[in-house]
């Protein structure tokens, strides 16, 4: 059967060499696959053009961390997966395709579930613009198999992104130094920001790199560090690379592509929304060894990210505050509650993101006489890789779902990501990505607001009636807008 990709390309998309006639073609469409496909495309191990395409209309289709596209991209391949979706074959049909291994993570009510979300976005219209707009901006499609993905998000498992696209230097994803998240409230205060500088200035100095947010506040500061110290940041967003957010650090972003690397999930086009923030906080914490939370209130997002620190094994510190500044009470809840490591400098950060908490200290140490005491239960040896921590008196984070949910910003809003274990989206999250969908100017209807939430219509509609209770929508003759 001919490929599927190219059944619905046309022949510009297509790289030299795959079997397009040479034909007239605008300039942003003539180099899109040039500049969005590396030019090591070729080699053994990269994914080819097809399959490159493939990936690139599935990141249009669906919602980050969609486990089940995770699940059908991994065990049949983007091309063929893509392929069955347009053939519109049956749940019962892509699970009996499947290797035994993988069907008891595919059962067909969630298989059905899954292809309502994805059928009001299959076209191919929407993937060939999100393409040319990356050759217009010069981004560049990455994909797992290529030099530049990052090794740490194979820890995500289904919930991994299908492709990444990138503006900046590529090397930068996957440099010869570790990589550290500092994250915290968009609401900072003096005293985080300084402190956030600090850090991120001693880190890129003892050749670390940066992840970050490019929000507000400790994000763009800690950014900002990284870039005064000449050092590499990279930042993650909710929304197309193209669309530089927020607005307000559309300089500092592009101070970033020149030095270091803008990155998303997201295809170029595509809006930030809350649920993609929540979702985006998965990656920065899988591509970091270490996550920081600099400055957060009780509530914050950023403890979003350490609870998938957390949960995918990584290093946790926190950065202790005022006792009576609500700006660090997320922070203190985390050293308090879930066992975060206290970092007050950048040596110590380092020391955290490199393992080395061998032994726990003792007011005893220095004395004459002390014996060497073994390291303690628990805590990683010199040289181990850091693991993340739990709860006092909670099962361990890998295998803890209630420990990532519990910090995480809404627990109703975001499933735990969990090494290995595969997990649905909550129950919950429909209103949020229906509410984010919605405009309070325009009315938009039911297959509209499908399309744009990657929910099914049965879902939207189930959301709507929610949200109507709340009083957060209201239906009007021509469709529905948010309160």
């Amino acid at each position: 059967m001919e490929s599927v990709v190219r059944a619905v390309t046309p022949p510009e998309i297509l790289a030299p060499g795959e079997g397009a006639p040479s034909v007239p073609v605008d300039s942003a469409a003539a180099t899109a696959t040039a500049t969005a496909i590396p030019d090591d495309a070729t080699r053994d191990g990269v994914a080819s053009i097809d399959e490159r395409f493939a990936r690139a209309a599935w990141s249009s289709l669906v919602e980050p961390g969609d486990v089940i596209a995770g699940i059908v991209v991994g065990e049949f391949g983007a091309d063929r997966a893509l392929s069955m979706l347009l053939e519109r074959r049956s749940p019962d049909e892509w699970v009996g395709a499947c290797s035994a291994h993988a069907r008891p993570d595919l059962p067909p009510a969630d298989v059905a579930a899954a292809l309502e979300r994805w059928k009001p976005r299959l076209a191919s219209k929407t993937v060939l613009t999100a393409l040319k707009a990356a050759a217009h901006h010069r981004a560049q499609f990455v994909v797992p198999g290529d030099p530049a993905w990052p090794e740490g998000l194979a820890d995500l498992g289904p919930h991994a992104p299908i492709a990444l696209w990138v503006r900046g230097d590529l090397s930068h994803l996957r440099g010869p130094g570790e990589a550290v998240a500092l994250v915290g409230s968009r609401d900072a205060t003096n005293y985080g920001e300084h402190v956030a500088m600090d850090l991120a200035a001693g880190l890129s100095d003892r050749g670390f790199s940066i992840v970050s947010g490019a929000a507000y506040g400790i994000d763009g500061i800690a950014h900002r560090a990284a870039l005064a110290s000449s050092g590499t940041t990279i930042a993650y967003l909710a929304g197309g690379v193209d669309r530089l957010y927020p607005s307000g650090h559309g300089d500092l972003l592009r101070r970033i592509i020149d030095s270091g690397a803008v990155v998303s999930e997201l295809p170029c086009g595509a809006a930030p929304t809350r649920w993609r923030f929540l979702q985006r906080n998965r990656l920065i914490a899988a591509t970091s060894v270490a996550t920081v939370v600099v400055e957060a209130g009780h509530r914050s997002g950023s403890l979003n990210t350490a609870g998938h620190a957390a949960a995918l094994g990584r290093a946790l510190g926190a950065v202790p505050g005022p006792v009576t500044s609500v700006n660090s009470a997320g922070c203190h809840r985390l050293l308090r509650e879930y066992d975060a490591v206290c970092v007050t400098s950048a040596a110590e950060v380092a020391e955290l993101a490199l393992g080395r908490l061998n032994q726990q200290p003792s007011l005893l140490d220095g004395l004459v006489g002390e014996p060497e005491r073994p390291p303690a239960s628990g805590v990683p040896s010199t040289g181990a890789p850091p693991t993340g921590r739990t709860p006092r008196d909670s099962a361990p984070a890998a295998t803890s779902a209630a420990a990532t949910s519990a910090v995480a910003t809404s627990a109703a809003a975001t499933a735990p990501v969990v090494a290995g274990v595969p997990s649905r989206p909550s129950l919950a999250a429909g209103p949020t990505r229906v509410h984010d969908a919605l405009s309070k100017r325009v009315a938009r209807d039911v297959a509209d607001l499908a399309r744009r939430s990657g929910l099914g219509l049965r879902e939207v509609e189930a959301a709507l009636g929610a949200l109507s209770l709340e009083g957060t929508a209201r239906e009007i003759s021509s469709g529905w807008l948010r309160s």
